[in-house]
């Protein structure tokens, strides 16, 4: 019989994280509180997004809102990297990035984890930005995956590929 496997990844839905943006554009534009606050979200190139308002409360109000927002939507906090509220001109600008993919040190700590809690005879192969796992046994898939989960990374995991 073949081993069984699945990847080990870190990715963002595009169309999620856009939606969540434009909910919180929506919300923003709409609320009591944000009125005459010149408070804005929008994108900053591929993966940027770029928070204005001429207050830092008001700019840290519309990142909360980004965030509650994100998470409706399935996306982890730990993905979304926001930067320090700074002073641009009368305005208050905060600059947030999503990242992607996995590195090759917190690849190597995913993989130690595995191999040191992990069940034996589970095997874990780096393969550019992605980790996959495989083992003789589904079970100790299973295994593996709660681990990872219950696991406190300092970047969002995703399983995918579960064969």
């Amino acid at each position: 019989m073949a081993d069984s496997s699945f990847d080990i990844v870190s990715k963002i839905d595009r169309q999620e994280a856009d939606n969540a943006l434009n909910q919180a554009a929506k919300e923003i534009a709409t609320r009591y509180d944000f009125k005459n606050t010149g408070a804005a979200i929008e994108w900053k190139g591929e993966w940027g997004v770029e928070i204005t308002a001429n207050a830092e409360e008001r700019a840290l109000a519309v990142l909360d809102v980004f965030q509650t927002k994100l998470i409706k939507r399935g996306i982890s906090l730990k993905a979304f990297e926001a930067g320090d509220p700074r002073q641009s001109g009368k305005d208050v600008k905060i600059n947030g990035t999503f990242g992607e993919g996995i590195s090759t040190e917190q690849a190597k700590k995913v993989s130690k984890l595995i191999r040191d809690e992990g069940p034996k005879g589970v095997k874990v192969q780096i393969q550019g930005d992605e980790l996959r796992v495989t083992s003789k046994s589904r079970d100790d898939l299973q295994e593996v995956i709660a681990l990872v989960k219950g696991a406190d990374l300092d970047f969002a995991v995703q399983f995918t590929n579960y064969r």
